[in-house]
């Protein structure tokens, strides 16, 4: 699975006009589930993120988790994580995984992120999103379990 996380002050999800979902400090995780993905890949990386230290302490350096600052998650779909531009102009997508895998891998990983005792939201799987957010820092982080 990829991950790309940012660091926020707040974010929200809309999909045609309606909020889905809505966070005040802690992380955007925009994620996508690839080929070979299972459920081995969603735990090991919603343990790797709720274990992340890249918030600041009292020093002003990243040494804190999302679970130390009682921060919240946003975990919004984007299929475009899995974009190969290694040939040509147009960017492939075949290395994500199908949508009904990808939708299931999804709610696992909702799931898996709220069992660590994390608070989520969500956008909607294979909706025409508008994300806003306020960064922190900026702080964007690329996790793939492949690595």
């Amino acid at each position: 699975m990829r991950a790309l996380l940012q660091r926020v002050h707040n974010a929200r999800v809309t999909v045609d006009g309606t909020v889905t979902g809505e966070i005040g400090e802690g992380l955007l995780i925009l994620i996508c589930a690839m080929q070979g993905d299972g459920q081995a890949e969603v735990e090991a990386l919603a343990t790797k993120i709720a274990k992340l230290r890249i918030f600041k302490d009292a020093e002003g350096k990243m040494n804190r988790s999302i679970k130390d600052i009682g921060g919240s998650a946003l975990i919004v779909s984007q299929f475009t994580l899995a974009a190969d531009t290694t040939r040509g102009n147009r960017p492939g997508f075949s290395n994500a995984a199908p949508p009904s895998l990808g939708d299931t891998l999804y709610q696992a990983f909702i799931a898996a992120v709220t069992a660590q005792g994390i608070p989520t939201a969500s956008g909607v799987f294979g909706a025409d999103m508008d994300v806003n957010l306020t960064n922190a820092g900026p702080v964007t982080v690329w996790l793939d379990t492949a690595d």
